[in-house]
């Protein structure tokens, strides 16, 4: 793209105020995928309403999907959307998985306020090479940059991975030194999808690895923790879906209480995808098979816009401990 923009001539703020407050405060930043009007009007409808300052974002597929000139002015289209409604809550646009520093550089220009540049599949060393080069370019633009140790398990968008690599606490002193990122994502046992943990017969979802996060944080205290692959996986909207033709059989998430407890700590970034789009999939597969003659996607995607408000209020006021921290 050649006419350059900076995120504050859109109305949107970096992440940095943000972080520094949460974890003053106890809470964590909501960071929330969008890839579709509706979703985007349902996240900004409902931190409104609750008067939670967010982070929307696109990962580098949505990215493609709803094409970077777009994306521009729908975050333009948000801020303006939320002053309306009579909220001035900051606004953060976020790459989330950018993989390459291209992809990082493009956003950067495009007018995000904030990028990820996930290396965690390379060694550490060029892990830390590509994040460090990322820093570099996107300070010039006073635009915060999140890094990675540690990989996640699970299949979301383009990230995959096979099994989980708990991030090693010996190792975020130096990462963090050595590139200069603004915050962390981490490896404590959460991972991408609604797939996150295989069940048998009575078991329960396992601990999220605490011990870890702890002694994170006392080698780099008061430093923004990131957790990706954070949705909960809602049971009612598992059962919506398979009840009106879906298949999604032993889908299961992180329990809300580890998440809560997680928002009290150095964690103040957690990223939401799952969790909003089954709660969409579920009322459109609800209101067609209830309404089998409609055609108007008004309607389908109103329905499903309606219930992701709602997903997400409750997300903030429960869980995030966000609502009314703008």
């Amino acid at each position: 793209m050649s006419d350059n923009v900076h995120y504050s001539d859109l109305g949107l703020v970096n992440s940095r105020d943000m972080f520094d407050k949460a974890v003053d405060g106890g809470y964590a930043i909501p960071a929330y995928n969008f890839n579709n009007l509706e979703q985007l009007q349902a996240i900004v409808t409902a931190c409104a309403a609750t008067s939670s300052p967010v982070i929307i974002q696109v990962s580098k597929g949505a990215r493609e999907y709803a094409n970077e000139t777009m994306l521009r002015f729908m975050a333009m289209g948000a801020v303006k959307m939320a002053r309306e409604m009579g909220s001035d809550i900051p606004v953060c646009l976020h790459l989330d998985h950018g993989d390459t520093f291209e992809v990082c550089k493009s956003c950067v220009d495009a007018g995000f306020s904030s990028v990820m540049i996930d290396g965690s599949h390379h060694s550490f060393d060029e892990n830390v090479e590509v994040t460090r080069k990322v820093v570099e370019y996107a300070h010039k633009y006073d635009v915060t940059v999140e890094g990675e140790l540690g990989v996640l398990a699970g299949i979301e968008d383009e990230v995959e991975a096979e099994a989980s690599t708990y991030t090693k606490p010996e190792e975020v002193e130096e990462f963090v030194e050595r590139t200069g990122v603004d915050s962390l994502a981490i490896s404590i046992g959460t991972s991408h999808g609604a797939y996150k943990f295989k069940l048998g017969p009575g078991e329960e979802v396992p601990p999220l690895r605490f011990d870890i996060l702890e002694e994170i944080e006392k080698r780099i205290p008061r430093f923004p923790i990131v957790l990706h692959g954070a949705s909960s996986v809602v049971q009612s909207y598992v059962e919506l879906i398979n009840q009106y033709g879906g298949k999604m059989d032993g889908a299961v998430g992180v329990p809300e209480e580890q998440l809560r407890k997680a928002a009290k700590s150095a964690v103040c970034k957690i990223n939401i995808d799952s969790d909003g789009r089954l709660a969409v999939t579920a009322k459109v597969r609800e209101f067609l098979a209830n309404n089998p003659a409609e055609f108007d996607p008004r309607k389908y995607l109103g329905a499903a816009r309606k219930e992701l408000i709602e997903l997400i209020k409750h997300k903030n006021e429960a869980v995030l401990g966000s609502a009314g921290k703008a």
